[in-house]
């Protein structure tokens, strides 16, 4: 999601995004000091350049609740994003980062997310690992590095015999992002299904000219052990306790703000607030 994980923030970033904090000493001076968020300037539905992403809207909120002015430091989000941007001192924050990211402190969760099989109305609706037909099935997944079994929903594939038909989808030399690529085969009819990061699936699935429909990945039994399933926070450097503390309190204050965000751009979730992705 980029690869976003839970993609690659799905495998290392299941992630492996991240970005800290370096909050000022003091209420005057968080009171002018800017918010610097670091972000993929190129990576919806989370964040652009032009500040129309989920997570643009979700650093405006908090800026906003901090009294600070936003600024941003935008790098794709690859390898090595966190210690170019953190690491190199040139940002404070990053929205949405798996809870108990071990590179930052994290926030409370604002919501939780999972993998979805993403089918045509009408098609194939895979809906499990452990369909019999998966080895038949053409099937798209995100590559994290060159191995489709990387990520949680690539592992299972493979382990459950659909290896022949998978198509792998990568972040490299292509214009739009693997999950966009992989829903608008889907709706081509060049996929079976694809198994997508729940913020992509619903974002891209809901701007389909071909009803699509989401059902939830659940994780196979043999596999009961390997998360499926990721609440997602705000990142801040370890040691900015205040930061993250005045992050929550922001969190339980705009509630309804942020899930009002998320719902606008088809996040598709699995906490109690989510709005219901698949039938």
């Amino acid at each position: 999601m980029s690869s976003r994980f839970p993609e690659r923030r799905t495998a290392a970033r299941f992630l492996a995004l991240a970005c800290a904090v370096c909050a000022p000493a003091g209420a005057a001076a968080q009171a002018t000091t800017a918010l610097r968020v670091c972000a993929d300037p190129d990576n919806p539905p989370y964040s652009q350049r032009d500040e129309s992403g989920f997570e643009n809207r979700i650093a405006r909120l908090l800026a906003d609740e901090l009294r600070r002015p936003l600024e941003y430091t935008w790098l794709r989000d690859r390898r090595g994003f966190v210690r170019k941007t953190v690491g190199a001192g040139l940002c404070d924050v990053v929205i949405g980062v798996p809870v108990g990211f071990q590179a930052l402190q994290t926030t409370a969760p604002y919501y939780r997310s999972a993998f979805f099989f993403v089918n045509r109305e009408g098609g194939a609706d895979l809906r499990s690992f452990t369909d019999a037909r998966l080895p038949t099935l053409r099937i798209g997944v995100q590559l994290i590095g060159i191995d489709p079994g990387t990520s949680p929903v690539g592992y299972a594939l493979a382990r459950h015999g659909a290896t022949q038909q998978v198509a792998g989808y990568t972040l490299a030399g292509a214009e739009h992002p693997p999950a966009q690529r992989m829903v608008e085969d889907v709706a081509a009819g060049h996929l079976d299904s694809a198994l997508v990061w729940g913020p992509q699936a619903g974002y891209f699935a809901a701007r389909s000219k071909v009803p699509l429909q989401l059902v939830r990945a659940e994780a196979p039994p043999d596999m009961a052990a390997l998360p499926f399933e990721f609440s997602i926070a705000v990142g801040v450097r370890p040691g900015e306790t205040a930061l993250r503390r005045a992050i929550d309190d922001m969190l339980v204050r705009r509630r309804a703000d942020i899930d009002a965000v998320l719902a606008t751009y088809g996040v598709a979730r699995t906490d109690a607030t989510r709005m219901e992705a698949a039938p």
